[in-house]
């Protein structure tokens, strides 16, 4: 039966923060969607990344989304791979796991390997992972006159809720 099962992703939350010497930058969204297979521990994550909001002002989001990430090219950031730990998604539980993946973020993908914390409950599962995402990884460079104010490593809360 476990071999037909995938949770789907049904409320996921990815937050980030730039904590730069100058200026904390922090947006959020809610529009985390994904799908993890119980038989294979494969997974998909994607997130619009116009969806973020919370920003320290409309100029800062502005210049997020067509200086950095050039959104209008990039719209979506992806992490794609399977979980590394063998274990049975199936069975009531905490697990550390890893999850072991392709993460493309600004249209550059490079393989990652992210420590997360899964709790599987009666047709419900819970992800949780903190996360840096280094900007030259990404191919996201940072104009020498705002430095101080963009952290070169940015740091990823996820938290998601799926059910069978």
């Amino acid at each position: 039966m476990a071999q037909d099962l995938r949770y789907q992703l049904s409320n996921g939350y990815v937050h980030f923060v730039s904590d730069a010497p100058l200026e904390r930058i922090e947006a959020e969204s809610e529009s985390l969607k994904g799908v993890i297979d119980v038989a294979t521990r494969e997974f998909a994550f994607t997130i619009p990344v116009r969806t973020f909001q919370g920003f320290n002002s409309p100029l800062q989001q502005e210049h997020f989304h067509e200086n950095y990430m050039e959104t209008d090219r990039n719209p979506n950031g992806q992490f794609t791979g399977r979980i590394v730990e063998e274990i049975d998604l199936t069975a009531p539980g905490i697990y550390q796991v890893r999850a072991k993946g392709t993460l493309r973020i600004h249209g550059i993908a490079t393989e990652r390997i992210i420590p997360a914390t899964i709790e599987v409950k009666e047709g419900e599962m819970t992800l949780s992972a903190l996360f840096d995402v280094p900007l030259s990884d990404h191919d996201i460079s940072i104009p020498r006159i705002v430095r101080q104010k963009i952290a070169e490593d940015i740091a990823v809360t996820v938290e998601a809720t799926f059910t069978l």
